[in-house]
């Protein structure tokens, strides 16, 4: 009897638990999404100021649904396209869980690309935990790898296009120099080692520093060889994202040349590398302001002026950005109820 209501108290918990973070998560959406209403709502007045009602309403009616449609689907499939080396990542950290499982939690990372530098993507981990028993700590090194690898390859394709246009080669290096600098913290284990040295007999860091030393043993079980992998899936992805920014242009009646399409890549690559680097969630405004800015910039003699080169902006947002919370957030929705029923099948014997 005892029994049974300790397992119903523990039910109640996870229970309260699981509707806690549906609301955190909800609330977190809301305020960007606040954010971003705002940021679309600045830049469109700006546009109808600098150049009028008239030509503003006329250029958002000009928008062509279908290549509209074709961009979101790019979108989704460039996602799709990195989800294998997540699968390596989970196999090297000795998780094994059934496919679909798998590709739904590595879909529910894409919630969390609001946040700052993208690190709200660790949920998955806690997600993990929860399904398979395996601790936080030694599931954490796969977001890692995730993320440095997507930032890696946003940072070979802009300087790659920066060095084919021959502009802003040293802005595309700077940026990607300090979008690697938090990594250092996370790949050697200096700064880690001193901490421990320094304060390792402080009380209330003991459990930090228990699971940090974790953190770095689990992340030695992903190999030099398995990131070189990694990046074969990567650099092909973000380039396919970029083409969703040609077709959004398309979709405004801008015929770009093909010849012109290191140009599209380089102002998608830089634009969102620009936003990431500051920290601010969603990048809210930078990004905005950069794709603005780049798309005048270029093609202003194809007939984009500030209005147009707005509309083009809040929509490649729309299909970069909110389409993929937007998918993000309803796997990570359907991946709360692995809180409730763990896997025991999937429980591993390297971690407990």
């Amino acid at each position: 009897m005892a029994g049974r209501q300790r397992r119903k108290k523990d039910r109640s918990k996870e229970m309260a638990e699981y509707k806690q973070k549906i609301r955190t998560a909800k609330s977190l959406m809301l305020w960007i999404f606040g954010g971003s209403l705002a940021v679309f709502i600045v830049i469109i007045a700006a546009a109808i100021f600098n150049e009028g009602v008239d030509k503003f309403v006329a250029s958002l009616l000009s928008i062509n649904l279908f290549y509209f449609g074709v961009a979101l689907l790019v979108v989704f499939a460039s996602n799709i396209m990195r989800y294998p080396k997540w699968e390596l990542y989970m196999k090297r950290l000795g998780v094994k869980i059934s496919r679909a499982k798998n590709i739904m939690i590595y879909l529910s990372m894409y919630s969390m690309e609001i946040t700052p530098g993208r690190w709200g993507r660790a949920i998955v981990s806690y997600t993990l935990d929860k399904l398979t028993h395996i601790r936080f700590a030694v599931t954490f090194p796969a977001v890692v790898a995730d993320i440095f690898t997507d930032f890696s390859g946003f940072a070979v394709i802009s300087l790659a296009a920066a060095l084919f246009i021959g502009k802003y080669v040293l802005l595309s290096l700077g940026i990607t120099i300090l979008l690697m600098i938090p990594f250092v913290f996370f790949y050697f284990r200096g700064p880690f080692d001193l901490l421990r040295k320094r304060f390792g007999y402080v009380t209330w860091l003991k459990p930090f520093l228990e699971q940090a030393a974790l953190y770095f043993k689990s992340t030695k079980r992903i190999g030099t060889g398995d990131y070189l992998y990694s990046m074969i899936f990567t650099i092909p992805s973000m380039l396919i994202n970029g083409v969703a920014l040609y077709f959004v242009i398309l979709a405004f009646g801008i015929n770009v040349p093909l010849a012109l399409m290191p140009v599209v890549i380089f102002i998608f690559s830089s634009s969102l590398l620009l936003g990431i680097v500051t920290g601010i969630p969603a990048a809210l405004g930078v990004t905005d302001a950069a794709l603005i800015g780049y798309l005048v910039l270029f093609f202003g003699n194809l007939g984009v002026g500030f209005a147009l080169a707005s509309i083009i902006a809040v929509f490649f947002r729309i299909a970069n950005w909110w389409f993929v919370e937007g998918f993000g957030f309803a796997a990570l929705a359907y991946t709360f109820k692995y809180w409730e029923t763990p896997d025991k099948r999937a429980f591993s014997r390297v971690y407990r």
